[in-house]
Protein backbone atom coordinates (compact mmCIF):
# COMPACT_ATOMS: atom_id res chain seq x y z
CA UNK A 1 0.00 0.00 0.00
CA UNK A 2 1.07 3.15 -0.80
CA UNK A 3 2.69 4.97 2.23
CA UNK A 4 2.72 8.91 1.16
CA UNK A 5 1.19 8.78 -2.33
CA UNK A 6 0.50 6.50 -5.34
CA UNK A 7 4.65 5.54 -6.03
CA UNK A 8 4.29 6.25 -10.00
CA UNK A 9 2.39 10.11 -9.42
CA UNK A 10 4.61 12.89 -10.46
CA UNK A 11 3.07 15.58 -8.37
CA UNK A 12 4.93 18.21 -10.82
CA UNK A 13 2.66 16.66 -13.86
CA UNK A 14 -0.60 15.96 -11.44
CA UNK A 15 -0.44 19.57 -10.50
CA UNK A 16 0.09 20.93 -13.77
CA UNK A 17 -2.73 19.18 -15.66
CA UNK A 18 -4.83 20.36 -12.37
CA UNK A 19 -4.95 23.53 -13.62
CA UNK A 20 -4.87 22.72 -17.18
CA UNK A 21 -7.94 20.56 -16.97
CA UNK A 22 -10.52 21.15 -20.02
CA UNK A 23 -13.24 23.00 -17.95
CA UNK A 24 -15.91 20.70 -18.78
CA UNK A 25 -17.13 17.25 -17.76
CA UNK A 26 -15.82 14.46 -19.79
CA UNK A 27 -18.52 11.64 -20.79
CA UNK A 28 -16.98 8.95 -18.70
CA UNK A 29 -17.06 10.91 -15.33
CA UNK A 30 -20.53 11.88 -16.02
CA UNK A 31 -21.61 8.07 -16.67
CA UNK A 32 -20.23 6.92 -13.46
CA UNK A 33 -21.59 9.77 -10.99
CA UNK A 34 -24.91 8.97 -12.65
CA UNK A 35 -24.67 5.35 -11.42
CA UNK A 36 -23.15 6.78 -8.40
CA UNK A 37 -26.35 8.92 -7.27
CA UNK A 38 -28.39 5.66 -7.93
CA UNK A 39 -26.79 4.42 -4.67
CA UNK A 40 -27.82 7.02 -3.00
CA UNK A 41 -31.20 4.96 -2.61
CA UNK A 42 -29.86 3.40 -0.04
CA UNK A 43 -28.93 6.48 2.30
CA UNK A 44 -32.09 6.48 4.68
CA UNK A 45 -31.48 9.81 5.96
CA UNK A 46 -30.84 13.00 3.24
CA UNK A 47 -28.52 15.52 4.35
CA UNK A 48 -29.05 18.75 5.54
CA UNK A 49 -26.05 19.94 3.27
CA UNK A 50 -23.67 18.30 1.29
CA UNK A 51 -20.28 19.13 -0.42
CA UNK A 52 -19.28 18.78 -4.23
CA UNK A 53 -15.70 18.17 -4.25
CA UNK A 54 -14.58 19.68 -7.98
CA UNK A 55 -17.91 19.83 -9.56
CA UNK A 56 -17.13 20.91 -13.33
CA UNK A 57 -14.73 17.96 -14.01
CA UNK A 58 -16.61 15.59 -11.91
CA UNK A 59 -20.04 16.10 -13.64
CA UNK A 60 -22.31 19.31 -13.99
CA UNK A 61 -25.14 16.59 -15.41
CA UNK A 62 -24.75 14.28 -11.77
CA UNK A 63 -24.73 17.49 -9.96
CA UNK A 64 -28.45 18.59 -10.94
CA UNK A 65 -29.73 14.52 -10.31
CA UNK A 66 -28.11 15.05 -6.54
CA UNK A 67 -29.97 18.77 -5.92
CA UNK A 68 -32.85 17.04 -7.23
CA UNK A 69 -32.67 14.09 -5.09
CA UNK A 70 -32.24 16.39 -2.03
CA UNK A 71 -33.81 19.66 -3.01
CA UNK A 72 -33.89 21.54 0.33
CA UNK A 73 -30.23 20.62 1.40
CA UNK A 74 -27.75 23.40 0.78
CA UNK A 75 -24.98 22.58 -1.25
CA UNK A 76 -21.21 24.07 -0.79
CA UNK A 77 -19.38 23.58 -4.41
CA UNK A 78 -15.41 23.50 -4.07
CA UNK A 79 -13.52 23.93 -6.60
CA UNK A 80 -9.94 23.49 -6.34
CA UNK A 81 -8.39 24.53 -9.49
CA UNK A 82 -8.91 28.24 -10.06
CA UNK A 83 -9.48 27.98 -13.97
CA UNK A 84 -12.57 25.84 -13.16
CA UNK A 85 -14.19 28.50 -10.57
CA UNK A 86 -15.52 30.60 -13.31
CA UNK A 87 -17.23 28.35 -15.15
CA UNK A 88 -18.58 26.52 -11.69
CA UNK A 89 -19.69 30.31 -11.10
CA UNK A 90 -21.82 30.13 -14.22
CA UNK A 91 -23.08 26.69 -14.11
CA UNK A 92 -24.16 26.30 -10.75
CA UNK A 93 -24.82 29.88 -9.38
CA UNK A 94 -28.08 31.45 -8.70
CA UNK A 95 -28.26 34.80 -10.35
CA UNK A 96 -28.37 37.39 -7.45
CA UNK A 97 -31.78 38.41 -8.02
CA UNK A 98 -33.30 34.63 -8.18
CA UNK A 99 -35.68 33.62 -5.12
CA UNK A 100 -33.23 30.37 -5.11
CA UNK A 101 -30.17 31.99 -4.02
CA UNK A 102 -31.92 32.31 -0.31
CA UNK A 103 -33.71 29.05 -0.23
CA UNK A 104 -32.10 26.00 1.63
CA UNK A 105 -31.29 24.39 -1.48
CA UNK A 106 -29.17 27.00 -2.29
CA UNK A 107 -25.64 26.59 -3.89
CA UNK A 108 -22.40 28.12 -2.07
CA UNK A 109 -19.48 29.06 -4.02
CA UNK A 110 -16.90 28.43 -1.14
CA UNK A 111 -15.45 25.36 0.91
CA UNK A 112 -17.97 24.10 4.12
CA UNK A 113 -16.91 24.69 7.57
CA UNK A 114 -15.06 21.91 9.53
CA UNK A 115 -17.57 19.50 10.24
CA UNK A 116 -20.23 21.72 8.29
CA UNK A 117 -22.20 18.82 5.84
CA UNK A 118 -23.71 15.38 6.04
CA UNK A 119 -22.34 14.31 2.90
CA UNK A 120 -19.21 14.71 0.58
CA UNK A 121 -19.46 13.87 -3.09
CA UNK A 122 -16.16 13.32 -4.95
CA UNK A 123 -16.24 12.06 -8.71
CA UNK A 124 -13.48 10.62 -10.47
CA UNK A 125 -10.82 12.75 -8.43
CA UNK A 126 -9.04 10.81 -6.11
CA UNK A 127 -6.83 8.89 -8.89
CA UNK A 128 -5.29 11.99 -10.21
CA UNK A 129 -4.45 13.67 -6.90
CA UNK A 130 -0.65 13.50 -6.16
CA UNK A 131 -1.08 13.09 -2.30
CA UNK A 132 -3.94 11.31 -1.90
CA UNK A 133 -3.92 10.40 1.76
CA UNK A 134 -4.00 14.44 2.72
CA UNK A 135 -7.30 15.06 0.01
CA UNK A 136 -9.10 11.97 2.11
CA UNK A 137 -8.09 13.94 5.37
CA UNK A 138 -9.75 17.63 3.70
CA UNK A 139 -13.01 15.34 3.55
CA UNK A 140 -13.18 13.95 6.78
CA UNK A 141 -12.44 17.09 8.01
CA UNK A 142 -15.39 18.60 6.47
CA UNK A 143 -18.10 15.83 7.41
CA UNK A 144 -20.09 15.90 10.27
CA UNK A 145 -20.33 12.98 12.76
CA UNK A 146 -22.24 10.30 11.19
CA UNK A 147 -21.50 12.01 7.53
CA UNK A 148 -20.72 9.93 4.96
CA UNK A 149 -18.37 10.29 1.94
CA UNK A 150 -19.12 9.00 -1.75
CA UNK A 151 -16.52 9.15 -4.23
CA UNK A 152 -15.49 7.17 -7.52
CA UNK A 153 -12.12 6.51 -9.05
CA UNK A 154 -10.34 4.71 -11.63
CA UNK A 155 -8.25 1.35 -10.74
CA UNK A 156 -5.75 -0.61 -11.66
CA UNK A 157 -7.26 -2.61 -14.01
CA UNK A 158 -8.00 0.61 -16.31
CA UNK A 159 -6.62 0.72 -19.99
CA UNK A 160 -4.94 -2.43 -20.11
CA UNK A 161 -5.34 -2.90 -23.48
CA UNK A 162 -3.14 0.48 -23.88
CA UNK A 163 -0.57 -0.60 -21.29
CA UNK A 164 -0.28 -4.24 -22.75
CA UNK A 165 0.50 -2.53 -26.06
CA UNK A 166 3.02 -0.01 -24.66
CA UNK A 167 4.81 -2.61 -22.82
CA UNK A 168 4.83 -5.36 -26.20
CA UNK A 169 6.46 -2.44 -27.72
CA UNK A 170 8.77 -1.48 -24.94
CA UNK A 171 7.76 2.00 -24.53
CA UNK A 172 7.13 3.73 -21.28
CA UNK A 173 4.09 3.46 -19.48
CA UNK A 174 1.36 5.02 -20.91
CA UNK A 175 -0.14 6.25 -17.41
CA UNK A 176 0.75 6.53 -13.69
CA UNK A 177 -0.18 3.46 -11.81
CA UNK A 178 -3.81 2.90 -10.04
CA UNK A 179 -4.08 2.88 -6.58
CA UNK A 180 -6.25 -0.84 -5.74
CA UNK A 181 -9.83 -0.39 -3.97
CA UNK A 182 -8.73 -2.26 -0.87
CA UNK A 183 -6.02 -0.19 -0.35
CA UNK A 184 -8.25 2.87 -0.66
CA UNK A 185 -10.46 1.36 2.19
CA UNK A 186 -6.99 1.09 4.23
CA UNK A 187 -6.18 4.77 3.45
CA UNK A 188 -10.09 6.07 4.49
CA UNK A 189 -9.79 3.83 7.97
CA UNK A 190 -6.49 5.63 8.52
CA UNK A 191 -8.07 8.57 8.16
CA UNK A 192 -10.66 8.47 10.66
CA UNK A 193 -13.77 6.91 8.56
CA UNK A 194 -15.48 4.11 9.64
CA UNK A 195 -17.42 1.24 7.92
CA UNK A 196 -15.41 1.70 4.21
CA UNK A 197 -17.82 0.08 1.78
CA UNK A 198 -15.70 -0.74 -1.53
CA UNK A 199 -16.34 -2.10 -4.80
CA UNK A 200 -15.48 -2.02 -8.79
CA UNK A 201 -17.39 -2.23 -12.28
CA UNK A 202 -15.58 -2.21 -15.19
CA UNK A 203 -16.58 -0.17 -18.01
CA UNK A 204 -15.80 -0.83 -22.19
CA UNK A 205 -15.55 2.16 -24.67
CA UNK A 206 -15.66 1.40 -28.08
CA UNK A 207 -13.86 4.05 -30.30
CA UNK A 208 -14.10 4.04 -34.19
CA UNK A 209 -10.72 5.61 -34.96
CA UNK A 210 -7.39 5.88 -33.54
CA UNK A 211 -7.95 9.43 -33.61
CA UNK A 212 -11.40 9.68 -31.24
CA UNK A 213 -9.41 7.12 -28.87
CA UNK A 214 -6.90 9.26 -27.94
CA UNK A 215 -9.17 12.82 -27.70
CA UNK A 216 -11.01 10.71 -25.13
CA UNK A 217 -7.65 10.24 -22.97
CA UNK A 218 -6.69 13.67 -23.40
CA UNK A 219 -10.53 14.68 -22.17
CA UNK A 220 -9.98 12.59 -19.23
CA UNK A 221 -6.54 12.96 -18.24
CA UNK A 222 -3.02 12.57 -18.70
CA UNK A 223 0.12 10.32 -18.30
CA UNK A 224 1.60 11.74 -14.39
CA UNK A 225 3.91 8.90 -14.51
CA UNK A 226 7.66 9.66 -13.50
CA UNK A 227 9.39 7.49 -16.05
CA UNK A 228 6.65 8.37 -18.85
CA UNK A 229 8.42 9.53 -22.54
CA UNK A 230 10.53 12.72 -22.06
CA UNK A 231 9.90 15.47 -24.16
CA UNK A 232 8.14 15.81 -27.20
CA UNK A 233 7.70 13.26 -30.32
CA UNK A 234 7.53 13.82 -33.60
CA UNK A 235 5.05 13.59 -35.96
CA UNK A 236 6.56 9.76 -37.16
CA UNK A 237 5.90 8.93 -33.54
CA UNK A 238 2.47 9.86 -33.61
CA UNK A 239 2.07 8.29 -37.11
CA UNK A 240 3.19 4.89 -35.70
CA UNK A 241 1.32 5.34 -32.29
CA UNK A 242 -2.00 5.35 -34.57
CA UNK A 243 -1.38 2.65 -36.26
CA UNK A 244 -0.22 0.12 -33.60
CA UNK A 245 -3.47 1.16 -32.07
CA UNK A 246 -5.34 0.62 -35.04
CA UNK A 247 -3.61 -3.05 -35.24
CA UNK A 248 -3.58 -4.27 -32.14
CA UNK A 249 -6.96 -3.03 -30.47
CA UNK A 250 -9.11 -2.76 -33.28
CA UNK A 251 -12.09 -5.85 -33.02
CA UNK A 252 -11.44 -8.15 -36.52
CA UNK A 253 -15.66 -8.19 -37.21
CA UNK A 254 -16.23 -4.82 -36.49
CA UNK A 255 -13.14 -2.77 -36.63
CA UNK A 256 -14.02 -0.89 -33.46
CA UNK A 257 -11.12 -0.14 -30.89
CA UNK A 258 -11.55 -0.93 -27.46
CA UNK A 259 -10.65 0.45 -24.27
CA UNK A 260 -11.64 -0.86 -20.49
CA UNK A 261 -12.04 1.16 -17.47
CA UNK A 262 -12.30 -0.07 -14.07
CA UNK A 263 -14.38 1.96 -11.74
CA UNK A 264 -14.32 2.13 -7.93
CA UNK A 265 -16.61 3.06 -5.53
CA UNK A 266 -16.20 4.20 -2.14
CA UNK A 267 -18.16 4.86 0.81
CA UNK A 268 -17.94 5.10 4.23
CA UNK A 269 -19.02 7.15 7.13
CA UNK A 270 -17.19 9.86 9.73
CA UNK A 271 -17.95 7.96 13.36
CA UNK A 272 -17.44 10.54 16.46
CA UNK A 273 -14.10 11.01 17.90
CA UNK A 274 -12.52 8.89 19.98
CA UNK A 275 -10.44 10.41 22.94
CA UNK A 276 -7.29 8.05 23.92
CA UNK A 277 -6.90 7.05 27.39
CA UNK A 278 -3.88 8.88 29.06
CA UNK A 279 -3.45 10.66 32.55
CA UNK A 280 -4.12 13.86 30.27
CA UNK A 281 -6.18 14.33 26.90
CA UNK A 282 -7.38 17.36 25.52
CA UNK A 283 -10.74 17.38 23.54
CA UNK A 284 -12.36 19.99 21.53
CA UNK A 285 -15.29 21.13 22.34
CA UNK A 286 -16.72 20.61 18.79
CA UNK A 287 -15.40 16.74 19.27
CA UNK A 288 -16.94 16.69 22.98
CA UNK A 289 -20.35 17.90 21.64
CA UNK A 290 -20.17 15.05 19.08
CA UNK A 291 -18.92 12.51 21.62
CA UNK A 292 -21.95 13.43 23.68
CA UNK A 293 -24.44 13.33 21.11
CA UNK A 294 -24.10 9.82 20.20
CA UNK A 295 -25.02 8.13 17.24
CA UNK A 296 -28.54 8.68 16.05
CA UNK A 297 -29.02 12.12 18.28
CA UNK A 298 -29.54 15.32 16.61
CA UNK A 299 -29.78 17.38 20.30
CA UNK A 300 -26.12 18.82 21.41
CA UNK A 301 -24.89 20.40 24.27
CA UNK A 302 -24.70 24.15 24.43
Amino acid sequence: MPSERPPTIDPIAAARWHTAAPAHSPWLHEEVARRMEGRLQWIREAPLSWCHWDAVRGGLQAHALVRQRYPDAACHVVETSAPMRPRAASALAAPWWSAARWKGGAVRLEPPGRGAVQMLWANMALHMAPDPQALIAQWHDALAVDGYLMFSCLGPDSLRELRAMYEALGWPAPGHAFTDMHDWGDMLIEAGFAEPVMDMERITLTFATAERLLQELRELGANLHPQRFAGLRGRGWHGRLLRELTERLADPQTGQLALTFEIVYGHAFKPAPRVRVAEHAAVSLQDMRAMLRGPGRKDGVD
